[in-house]
């Protein structure tokens, strides 16, 4: 199913900034991020916008496949990301916004290395596009250039914030000023893709074990045909030991405080051994690809590891050994 597609203008009143506001927080932490190549850009005024774990229910972590939508004219995408925080992983929601604000640090890749967006930038009312970064038809998009100097490798795949085994990460004085700045939600085609995700089955980590055979797509809601790239798992996958139902957490929002990040865990991943809310599940791996084609995108697990008491303590991890080189530069 493709959704409609209008040209988007920035609204003439933008939502005030609400990026502290988290909707869901899990006991657990999400999988691993997978690898995945790039859709080609399907056209001029195209966005990417990464893929993410989302939570159902009744189903757990289901992947969004990342995705290219037209953007709001003059406004950037700042990913959503999950982070621990008084004993669980919360949510924090994307947006759309004149600068990249924090996204937890995490190697969404594409341009999203961790800190800043170095994919592209808007030069009056058009999008360039960094060619050394994402995955464009310079036939059909002329609106490009090449800055390899902003190409950093980031080894991780760590799909979260913060506790042991999250990624180490702070928002600067840069991406704190952004968070202030007025927001725009995710769009209307965004967020149709999220809810499509939800439904298809295979798509959760607990059939896909990490690796969904629909990892990124070339426009939104487009689950099948040429557009559609496979993942790799980022790390290997470790099924969670207690239901989704058993694992939801209160949801912290305007009204609930929510405890910052804690940045003290080192990039570890739990074995089944030593963490007992996982058991072995799943023997996805890493592999490589050249970096002459279009970048991959790579990330590392979460293994969370929790009390029988109220409070779910953060996963360990481990970095597996990275094989994963992108194929272009990050």
């Amino acid at each position: 199913m493709a959704f409609g597609l209008l040209l988007l203008v920035i609204p003439a009143a933008l939502s005030s900034p609400s990026s502290a506001q988290v909707f869901v927080s899990v006991r657990f932490g999400p999988p691993a991020l997978p690898i995945y190549a790039q859709p080609l850009c399907p056209g001029p005024g195209y966005f990417w916008t990464p893929g993410y774990w989302a939570w159902n229910d009744d189903g757990g972590y289901y992947w969004v496949p990342g995705t290219w939508v037209v953007a709001p004219i003059g406004m950037l995408w700042t990913p959503g990301y999950w982070g621990w925080g008084g004993g669980f992983y919360a949510w924090h929601p994307g947006y759309w916004g004149p600068h990249v604000g924090f996204y937890g640090g995490i190697n969404y890749g594409f341009g999203y290395g961790g800190v800043g967006f170095v994919g592209g930038e808007w030069r009056g009312g058009a999008f360039f596009y960094n060619r050394a970064v994402v995955n464009v038809d310079t036939v059909h998009v002329t609106n490009v250039y090449e800055n390899r100097t902003v190409v950093v490798n980031n080894e991780s795949h760590v799909a979260f914030n913060g506790g042991e085994g999250g990624v180490a990460a702070r928002a600067t004085a840069a991406e704190e000023a952004a968070s202030r700045e007025p927001h725009q939600a995710a769009l209307a085609t965004q967020t149709q893709h999220e809810h499509a995700a939800s439904q298809n089955k295979a798509l959760f980590a607990s059939n896909n074990h990490g690796a969904p055979a629909v990892a990124a797509t070339a426009r939104p809601g487009e689950f099948s045909g040429h557009g559609v790239a496979a993942a790799k798992a980022g790390a290997e996958y470790h099924a969670p030991a207690m239901s989704p139902k058993e694992a939801r957490a209160p949801a912290a929002g305007p009204n609930r405080p929510f405890t910052p990040p804690s940045n003290s865990g080192k990039n570890k991943m739990d074995s089944a051994q030593t963490n007992p809310m996982y058991r072995d599940k799943g023997n996805a791996k890493t592999a490589s690809e050249p970096k002459s084609a279009p970048r991959s995108e790579s990330h590392a697990e979460s293994a969370p590891k929790s009390k029988p008491a109220k409070q779910a303590r953060p996963p360990k991890h481990q970095n597996p050994p990275r094989e994963e080189k992108r194929e272009k530069g990050r």
